[in-house]
């Protein structure tokens, strides 16, 4: 079942990669006592998310943080690795987008958010999507229809907050 508004993020493990390897991260670590904008892209280095999801929300950052907002994250069915080299490749530094690798998709699923992209050679990934979470409450939830781009924007995203 799909996550809903209202409902409470699940627990899982992420990772961040760190100048000492990949560090796990909790749900609990990212979301708890803080106001969270989480958008998922199906994976780093693919064209709408390289071309316009990552950078609307690097473009907007400042705009997102003045309405409340302590921490932005991306997260994709990645490993740490791929998502510190597509930040890289993207200038995103460490004090501003957070990078979180599903690399297992363990949250992702819990999300109920899985995209099955075997079709495409891609095997599970995520759903495109945003939301907005208070101290673990989604209380904003925006996903995509499949191949498109408009729900789960910065600027889609900036009008709800």
């Amino acid at each position: 079942m799909t996550i809903q508004i209202g409902d409470r993020i699940p627990a899982a493990t992420l990772a961040q990669a760190t100048a000492d390897g990949p560090k796990p991260v909790s749900t609990a670590e990212i979301f708890n006592g803080k106001t969270v904008a989480l958008f998922a892209v199906p994976g780093a280095f693919t064209p709408t998310c390289s071309a316009r999801h990552l950078p609307g929300f690097k473009d907007h950052l400042q705009d997102i943080r003045d309405k409340g907002v302590d921490t932005v994250a991306c997260i994709s069915v990645n490993d740490a690795f791929v998502m510190k080299a597509w930040a890289d490749s993207q200038g995103i530094d460490d004090d501003s987008i957070v990078m979180l690798a599903d690399g297992n998709g363990e949250l992702t699923r819990a999300l109920g958010l899985v995209l099955d992209g075997s079709g495409f050679g891609l095997g599970e990934r995520s759903q495109r999507y945003s939301m907005l979470v208070k101290d673990g409450t989604v209380t904003q939830l925006n996903i995509e229809q499949g191949g498109e781009f408009k729900v789960s924007s910065a600027e889609h995203l900036i009008a709800q907050l």
